[in-house]
């Protein structure tokens, strides 16, 4: 059985900024599980935002 790790840190909680990052990028057609592995989240909150579930007023960057 694997050992696994004691401490157990959470994911990195996403801003409004990274939204709009989040958004330019998969307006270039990068796969969301890409985008989820960079900032360190599950690839469901990328969905998320693609769909606009969260941060729908948020605009891509620029």
């Amino acid at each position: 059985m694997a050992s696994k790790d004691p401490v157990r840190r959470p994911s990195y909680t996403l801003t409004a900024h990274d939204a709009a990052i989040i958004k330019k990028r998969l307006q270039t057609g990068e796969l969301q599980s890409r985008i989820a592995a960079d900032f360190d989240v599950n690839s469901g909150r990328i969905a998320e935002i693609n769909t606009g579930k969260t941060f729908p007023e948020v605009k891509a960057a620029p």
